[in-house]
């Protein structure tokens, strides 16, 4: 059985903090947090309860950093639903909120930087003792996972974690080729290794165009994709499959309302998740990753696929032509624009009765 699991990154924005100060809290967790428009909530309540319609859990990477300036109430905040609903809250560090910290009360003594990498292994204990700390006073247990952000992990990072007793980390993503990662390990590696005292359990990936490798995220693959990698993963006898998604990543990028395009992908890859007699969902609190047992990791993704890729560019094309920075909300009854955010329905009906060569004519004329 494939353990897949959905990790959320749950975080305020550090430079939202930047902009509006402590002034600007309230409106920086209403968004980054909750997903809040003016017709919903989008955030992780949400994404909640999209998980719990479809049996499966969630495992929320919270950053506890924010504690620094806001206070450790704001953390409580996010911890408490996740944990009321019956999902994972594991520890996730943005260390670009230690700028904003009175350096008597930082853990690294006033020293900054924008990732973990950039820090001593001395100040990535303080860091990750911090978090752990936070997350424990805001109601969450001890945290057996880690995450850094922005990926911004090295070799250190991992000495840190087994310095404290975390067992895991997932920072590691095959599939950007130019990450802030400094985990030195072959980007081949795509299923969990030992290194350095921990589990690293890389991030998922699917074959790109020209040998090239495709990020796991939300907004990075559709449905479609993630179901050609649940099926190679189950015929490959891999033990499990880790996906990544943000608190506000259901919002257009402005973090003003929905995007309707990227709401209806999560809530497919749910469905299909549900429907994988091959696959159960996984967390870190019940069901964490199993020992690699000396494997090197390394392994092959499923195979590109440009019908799948033209999907997919589909999706992506009405992400940005709907939802993009200078596009305008659509009008309810907007005609065949306004529903182009379920692309899946349209390939669905092509494939059922159009042959291959059409596709990519219909698709545009869909859009």
């Amino acid at each position: 059985m494939l353990r897949f699991y959905l990790t959320i990154d749950t975080e305020l924005s550090a430079e939202h903090f930047r902009r509006h100060g402590r002034a600007g809290i309230e409106d920086g967790f209403a968004r980054g947090i909750m997903g809040r428009t003016a017709t919903g909530d989008f955030g992780i309540v949400h994404q909640m309860a999209v998980l719990d319609d479809h049996g499966l859990k969630g495992c929320f990477f919270v950053d506890p950093m924010p504690a620094l300036v806001c206070g450790v109430d704001v953390i409580r905040r996010i911890v408490d639903p996740i944990l009321t609903r019956g999902h994972d809250v594991q520890l996730h560090a943005h260390s670009e909120w230690l700028a904003f910290a009175d350096p008597a009360q930082s853990p690294t003594g006033g020293r900054t930087g924008r990732n973990m990498r950039d820090f001593s292994l001395v100040d990535q204990c303080a860091i990750l003792a911090f978090g752990t700390e936070t997350l424990v006073e805001a109601g969450a247990p001890a945290p057996v996972a880690f995450r850094a952000g922005n990926y911004g992990a090295n070799d250190d990072t991992l000495r840190a974690l087994a310095v404290l007793g975390i067992p895991y980390d997932s920072s590691f993503p095959p599939g950007i080729a130019r990450s802030d990662c400094r985990i030195d390990l072959p980007r081949e590696t795509i299923a969990p290794v030992r290194r350095l005292g921990v589990i690293e359990v890389p991030i998922a990936a699917i074959g790109a165009a020209r040998g090239g490798l495709r990020h796991g995220q939300v907004t990075a693959i559709s449905a479609w994709e993630l179901q050609a990698a649940l099926d190679h993963g189950v015929a490959q006898g891999r033990s499990g499959l880790t996906l990544v998604s943000h608190s506000f990543e259901l919002l257009c990028r402005r973090r003003l309302r929905e995007n309707r395009v990227v709401a209806a992908r999560f809530e497919r890859m749910c469905a299909t998740v549900a429907a994988h007699e091959g696959v159960a969902s996984g967390t870190y609190a019940d069901h964490p990753p199993a020992d690699p047992l000396g494997s090197d990791g390394r392994g092959g993704v499923v195979s590109h696929d440009p019908v799948r890729t033209m999907f997919r560019l589909g999706e992506q094309f009405a992400t940005n032509q709907l939802y993009g920075e200078n596009s305008r909300p659509i009008a309810p009854g907007a005609g065949l624009a306004a529903r182009a955010h379920d692309l899946a329905a349209v390939r669905d009906q092509l494939l059922a009765n159009l042959p291959l060569q059409h596709l990519a004519l219909d698709l545009v004329s869909a859009l």
